[in-house]
């Protein structure tokens, strides 16, 4: 009995596999997160930010014709 536990917590079979999915699972939140199209902040809502100026620059700068 007492080898077979010792067996059970030695084995590590299957491990590399659920290591993977939590990594796969942390990249997944990370990237809602970065790129959630409908936040204000963060990311996304410094690239919307920054598009936004260029566009507001670019107004002024070219004469309407």
């Amino acid at each position: 009995m007492l080898s077979s536990i010792t067996r059970f917590l030695r084995d590590e079979e299957g491990a590399t596999a659920i290591e993977y999915g939590v990594i796969a699972g942390l990249i997944t939140i990370l990237l809602v997160v970065l790129f959630n199209p409908n936040g204000t902040t963060g990311f996304a809502g410094a690239i919307k930010g920054l598009f936004t100026n260029l566009a507001a620059q670019l107004t002024k700068a070219v004469p309407a014709s």
